[in-house]
C-alpha cells in the first residue's frame, strides 16, 4: 500500500507542476483526471506531503468551492492566501474571487490522463 501511495503522491506531483501561474484547480480535477475521482483526501495527503518540495505549487490546490481548505499546512498565518495573492488571485475570507474564472481543470487542459 505504501508504494501504492507513493505512486499516487507523484502522479499528483507531476499534475500539480502543471498548473499555470495564477490559476487553481481542486483536489477532486487532479484525483478525476488521474482515473481515481473518489481519491480527492489523498490528493490532499499529498498537497500536505509535499512542503518539502520546492516544485511543488500546492498552494495553487483547493477545495472543490475555491476554499484554502489547506492553508494551515503552510508555514505562518495567511501564506497559502499571500502565494496566491502574489499570483494575482483575489482572495477574501479564504474564498477564492472569481473561482470559475481562475480554475485550471486538468481534464479539460491536457486531454485524457494515459498512466
Amino acid at each position: 500500500m505504501v508504494t501504492e501511495n507513493q505512486n499516487f503522491f507523484q502522479k499528483v506531483y507531476e499534475v500539480a507542476r502543471l498548473i499555470p501561474y495564477g490559476r487553481v484547480t481542486s483536489y477532486g480535477a487532479i484525483a478525476k483526471y488521474l482515473g481515481a475521482a473518489r481519491s480527492a483526501r489523498m490528493v490532499g495527503w499529498a498537497m500536505n506531503a509535499s512542503h518539502d518540495m520546492e516544485d511543488i505549487p500546492a498552494h495553487r490546490v483547493v477545495n472543490r468551492k475555491g476554499l484554502l481548505t489547506g492553508k494551515h499546512h503552510f508555514d505562518g498565518t495567511n501564506l497559502m492566501q499571500q502565494l496566491l495573492e502574489n499570483e494575482g488571485i483575489k482572495v477574501h475570507e479564504l474564498q477564492i474571487i472569481d473561482f470559475e474564472k481562475r480554475f485550471w481543470d486538468p481534464s479539460k487542459e491536457l486531454g485524457e490522463y494515459y498512466q
